[in-house]
């Protein structure tokens, strides 16, 4: 097994970021076994409290891991559910691995509920007040631009149970299953919501999260679902960066999300790399049907963004890697063997058919 754990020690607390990837080769039920003691054994000798939670893995194995962890993780359950993630089998098998973004030290955890339900969580230390929401999605009977607009509405409303707007947010995720299929609409539909909330204006500064938008959906009926933060004291505590390292804005060819989101954490300044691949600076494709060049690329514009934003890939804390194939996950693995950067890898279709690759990355700014 893969252990990638990265700590950020704050003065009032410390934020602490697992990744955990399973032993190849190894029947299922081991490899839960694996993750969650694991799991189980890091968040117990720091004393921690989850803040956000994932599993990367096919839907047969989610129906497990979700028996497997809470057995094992009965110590740590406070409710809020893991968003389960559908990914097909990859070289690890059935499972990709556990994302695991937790916290200990004077700070208190609270869950937060919405229609009913707890969707996510409240870190709140002496001066800052940080959220996290997971697993938002819309009625899975309707057509997925519905969808994609029922979450959107979800997640305005859980900001403002809390008394923010959408302008706190410096981070989402959107897993879109089938995305290649209906993309399109989901920008059209995402565009709208955030022309019509006055984070995209003419004539000044965009102030649109970091995102990632990339072909994996939740397991489930669903074909999308959300996750993202959300800066809730001090106010003000994020920036954007529209266009950074060596790419433009993404607005600039149909996609509302900045480059990059810095943000007061519990622990910290955390810098959100939005998920990133090979796209020049005018918004185009570069190394179409060349993986290995798109690989390169990429990490070389998720360097590019992090120098921008004033830390290095020493920095992260965790990252996703997303190949579009099994034969594109070897690739990367083989040739990259020595990539030690707290990431994991899964398959996935990224937003254009000639898309090979992408990568997305958090870091600690020092």
């Amino acid at each position: 097994m893969d252990t990638f754990v990265r700590r950020a020690a704050g003065s009032n607390a410390e934020e602490i970021f697992i990744n955990l990837a399973p032993t190849p080769d190894t029947e299922l039920a081991d490899q839960l076994e694996e993750l969650y003691s694991t799991a189980k054994e890091l968040l117990a000798a720091s004393n921690a409290k989850v803040l956000q939670e994932r599993f990367f893995g096919t839907d047969s194995a989610a129906q497990q891991a979700s028996t497997a962890r809470a057995r094992l993780l009965a110590d740590f359950d406070d409710g809020v559910p893991p968003t389960y993630l559908s990914v097909p089998a990859g070289i690890r098998g059935e499972i990709s691995g556990i994302h695991i973004h937790a916290v200990t030290g004077d700070c208190t955890v609270t869950p937060i509920e919405h229609e009913g339900k707890k969707v996510g969580r409240i870190c709140t230390t002496l001066d800052r007040k940080f959220m996290t929401v997971s697993g938002i999605t819309g009625d899975p009977s309707t057509d997925p631009a519905t969808q994609t607009q029922q979450m959107l509405t979800a997640a305005e409303a859980i900001l403002k149970q809390n008394n923010v707007d959408l302008l706190a947010v410096p981070r989402t995720w959107m897993w879109l299953g089938d995305i290649l299929d209906w993309y399109d609409d989901f920008n059209e539909v995402r565009t709208a919501f955030f022309v019509e909330r006055g984070m995209i204006a003419k004539g000044k500064p965009s102030r649109m999260p970091a995102s990632t938008g990339i072909g994996i959906g939740p397991a489930g009926p669903c074909i999308c679902a959300m996750e993202f933060t959300a800066v809730l004291e001090p106010a003000g505590g994020l920036e954007y960066l529209d266009a950074g390292g060596n790419q433009h804005s993404a607005f600039e060819y149909g996609s509302a999300f900045s480059r990059a989101a810095s943000a007061l954490t519990p622990a910290g300044e955390t810098i959100y790399v939005s998920g990133t691949a090979s796209i020049d600076e005018s918004g185009a494709t570069t190394n179409i049907d060349d993986a290995p060049a798109q690989i390169d690329a990429t990490i070389e514009n998720i360097q590019a963004i992090l120098r921008d934003e004033g830390t290095s890939e020493n920095g992260i804390t965790f990252g996703f890697v997303y190949c579009k194939t099994a034969e594109i996950e070897r690739q990367f693995c083989e040739k990259w063997s020595n990539f030690d950067w707290p990431a994991f890898t899964m398959i996935a279709d990224v937003c254009r058919h000639d898309l090979l690759f992408e990568i997305e990355a958090t870091a600690i700014k020092p």
